[in-house]
């Protein structure tokens, strides 16, 4: 099973605020692909069992550098607002 390693981390210490963001734990991978997000963050984000999360990915020069995980019903909220807009102005151009 994964497990959270507090002993090392990308940023040198687990909790370093990077001003964006903040290194919260490192985590393992199983051999079955798996990892396990520390309960202080689950409760944190209120991530509780049977919760989807979205996986968002960001490369740079090619690579995968980054990955984000959003509620699922936080990420459609988001996209039905900067959709909504748009939408909306394609229905009235088409009218026109």
């Amino acid at each position: 099973m994964a497990r959270a390693d507090k002993s090392q981390s990308y940023c040198g210490s687990a909790g370093k605020n990077l001003g964006c963001c903040t290194v919260e734990s490192v985590v393992s991978i199983d051999e079955r692909g798996q990892m396990v997000l520390p309960k202080e963050i689950r409760e944190k984000a209120k991530i509780c069992p049977g919760d989807k999360l979205v996986v968002i990915t960001m490369e740079k020069d090619g690579k995968f550098c980054c990955l984000s995980l959003i509620k699922a019903q936080d990420f459609e909220g988001m996209v039905k607002n900067l959709l909504s807009p748009m939408l909306t102005d394609l229905r009235l151009k088409g009218r026109s």
